[in-house]
């Protein structure tokens, strides 16, 4: 999900028309409006948020410094125009990135692919429960032994274990796992990823930690010891 920030409902409304285009969920606020979300906001809501997207407020430089408060993603700033002035102050404020207006959701999507990428090689690994990914290229151990996915899958695995919890449509993973402009590959082909790659993790870990909803997307889950044990007894008959 992303935030957009401009105190023009023209921008808010725009914007988040075209972030809804492309698969992913968005929601536009006022300054003041952002202000009482942010501040009342529950920590679910706002781990949800995969980018800020920051347009014309009063105070502007004061919106990453609230943001950074409750959330590390990533933040990007909308300038009209050309300002040196204005771009170093948005920085010096925290916001990850500076893009000039006009500017398409496509690239605003890459930019903050491109700022995730960059946090994540910072670490080495991740982990959701017993499954733990890796960002050199190594395979997934999974319930404490190596599992040998293909390229595809294993990307599909390390970018749900990093939103681990969070509900992610097919659209979100097929432009993390294949790029925004592939134009060549069809968005069903993560359908096919996916059901693979759930076989898979079934079999190791003796229950599916992935669950789906039509329309609504995939979420990586850790299901707690009983259910577990459920999901066991029925897969061994």
């Amino acid at each position: 999900m992303f935030i957009i920030v401009d105190e023009r409902e023209l921008v808010t409304s725009g914007y988040a028309a075209r972030f809804v285009q492309e698969g992913v969920a968005s929601a536009g606020f006022t300054p003041r409006q952002f202000i009482d979300w942010v501040g009342a906001a529950v920590d679910d809501d706002i781990q949800a948020v995969e980018g800020f997207l920051i347009g014309d407020c009063p105070d502007r430089e004061e919106m990453p410094r609230l943001i950074r408060r409750k959330s590390q993603a990533p933040v990007i700033a909308m300038n009209e125009g050309p300002s040196l002035e204005q771009t170093l102050g948005l920085f010096s404020a925290g916001v990850d990135d500076v893009v000039r207006k006009p500017v398409h959701v496509r690239e605003i999507l890459a930019r903050t692919h491109a700022i995730r990428r960059r946090a994540q090689a910072r670490s080495d690994s991740a982990s959701a429960g017993a499954i733990q990914v890796f960002f050199n290229g190594g395979d997934p151990i999974v319930n404490g032994a190596p599992l040998s996915l293909p390229r595809r899958e294993r990307r599909i695995l390390e970018y749900l274990v990093v939103n681990r919890g969070r509900r992610l449509t097919k659209a979100q993973i097929f432009n993390a796992v294949y790029g925004l402009f592939d134009d060549d590959v069809e968005e069903n082909v993560i359908e096919s990823h996916i059901s693979k790659l759930r076989k898979k993790l079934r079999t190791q870990l003796g229950y599916d930690p992935i669950e789906s909803q039509r329309f609504l997307g995939y979420m990586l889950k850790q299901p707690a010891a009983d259910a577990i044990e459920r999901e066991r007894l029925l897969a061994t008959g």
